[in-house]
């Protein structure tokens, strides 16, 4: 995922819970010493200022060094927008003084979404009133897009959005698509509401006029504003943002946001809160994208115009299935032979089991490695059964070995023939099959006898 490294660091922290009693948590007390606090060994003292500079200084920044969660609207860039990772600072009942401050990951509706620390005693993910936000800060020491542009610059989005543009095509008109005039994913109402108009009939053919030279910075600030913060793509792993991104254009934002849910298994309410960003956390990427993909092929099935669009709907959840598990596929790291080491030899052959690669195998005695003792050969026991069963009623009777006469009587001369020839046949055919597939030579092996 791109993310800032001090909200990289607070996610490693997630879970992190105060000790009930007179107990204290260390990795809590931890939190004091590296934000510049380490006489203060009690953690129900308030530690979400903390906990954020706790993280901030493991990015390799400077904390605003006080534990008064305003503090932070002194520290930093003031940012009219927020973005993933943003230092948020909220009020704190009637005080003019208390506060809170946790990390930005999206917002719903009223409702935005930080994950901090002493959230209900621990470190979590919670929803606040949007109300309550005091300020938006930003690190001067990295980069962030200007106040003006809509879009911060995060790759994931520009994949994305090149992938939701291939999709959507140029301008058309349907009479059978519901947006009606549509260009480059952009429907004519979505056109006039970005621009504050109302179509009226009088209006119309100026603004389809319009929307056909719709330019590319507002085409990418509408799919960013209207499409990418409100479904949340910000706060989730890059190959289910690129999923997420294009359900949202083209299922609508709730509808993405409820068939992501579905995906990860928790109640579909429409809004991304703690457990859905929990269950985020807990699953794997590629699981979730493959169960999003069925979703949205299932939705589409269901709607009254998949005998015109089917078609096309279905080649698009295929196309962006294949892009998002690329981006949730892990980066392959180019190796290097180290000074000292060598490259494997291609006659290398991995050991056996029991095998030490140099070494005898255990019963080993002359020095051959690979070997194998003859009583595991089935080649050599097909000869044995052959030999029992054809020479043996020869040779016997010299022997003194020999049925007597009352078994044979009774068991007849013809089914003693016919269990001998079975017997024969069994050990030619073993005998054939063992040297067929016979690989590693035979050994001898020492036998010791205790009586």
């Amino acid at each position: 995922m791109d993310q800032p490294a001090w909200l990289a660091a607070a996610w490693a922290e997630f879970g992190v819970r105060e000790k009930p009693g007179a107990a204290n948590a260390d990795a809590v007390l931890g939190y004091f010493a590296e934000a510049g606090h380490p006489k203060i060994r009690d953690d129900a003292t308030p530690w979400c200022a903390a906990f954020a500079g706790a993280m901030l200084k493991r990015a390799g920044l400077d904390a605003s060094g006080s534990l008064m969660a305003r503090s932070y609207l002194k520290w930093g860039s003031a940012i009219d927008a927020p973005r993933l990772g943003a230092i948020t600072v909220l009020t704190r009942g009637k005080s003019a003084s208390a506060g809170h401050v946790g990390f930005y990951l999206g917002h719903a509706g009223p409702r935005v979404f930080l994950l901090g620390g002493n959230q209900s005693d621990a470190v979590t993910v919670e929803a606040f009133d949007v109300k309550r936000v005091l300020g938006y800060r930003w690190p001067e020491t990295v980069a962030v897009v200007a106040t003006g542009d809509p879009a911060p610059q995060r790759g994931v989005f520009e994949r994305a959005l090149v992938h939701v543009l291939r999709m959507e095509g140029g301008y058309s008109d349907d009479f059978y698509d519901p947006g009606g005039p549509t260009n480059k994913g952009i429907t004519l109402d979505v056109f006039a509401r970005w621009r504050g108009l109302t179509i009226t009939a009088q209006s119309r053919k100026a603004m389809i006029a319009a929307l056909k030279e719709i330019d590319d910075e507002t085409v990418r600030a509408i799919y960013f504003k209207r499409y990418w913060l409100p479904a949340s793509c910000d706060g989730v792993p890059d190959g289910i943002a690129i999923m997420q991104f294009d359900a949202a254009v083209n299922h609508g934002v709730g509808t993405a946001i409820r068939i992501l849910q579905a995906a990860v298994r928790v109640t579909a309410d429409g809004e991304i809160g703690p457990r859905t960003r929990a269950a985020l956390q807990a699953a794997k990427s590629r699981d979730v994208i493959a169960r999003y993909a069925e979703l949205r092929r299932k939705r589409y099935r269901a709607l009254p115009h998949f005998w015109r669009f089917g078609r096309g709907w279905l080649k698009r959840v295929d196309a962006t299935e294949k892009l998002a598990l690329s981006e949730a596929a892990p980066r392959l790291v180019e190796t290097q032979i180290k000074k000292g080491t060598s490259q494997m030899s291609d006659s290398f052959k991995f050991p056996r089991p029991g095998e030490i690669p140099g070494e005898p195998m255990a019963g080993q005695t002359d020095g051959t490695a690979g070997g194998k003792w003859w009583g595991h050969s089935k080649t050599v026991w097909g000869a044995l059964i052959t030999t029992l069963a054809t020479v043996l009623p020869v040779i016997g009777p010299l022997f003194g070995l020999s049925l007597p006469a009352d078994v044979i009587t009774e068991i007849g001369d013809q089914t003693l023939v016919v269990v001998q020839a079975i017997a024969g046949l069994f050990g030619t055919l073993l005998t054939l099959y063992g040297r067929s597939t016979a690989s590693v030579p035979l050994m001898r092996r020492d036998v010791n006898l205790r009586m």
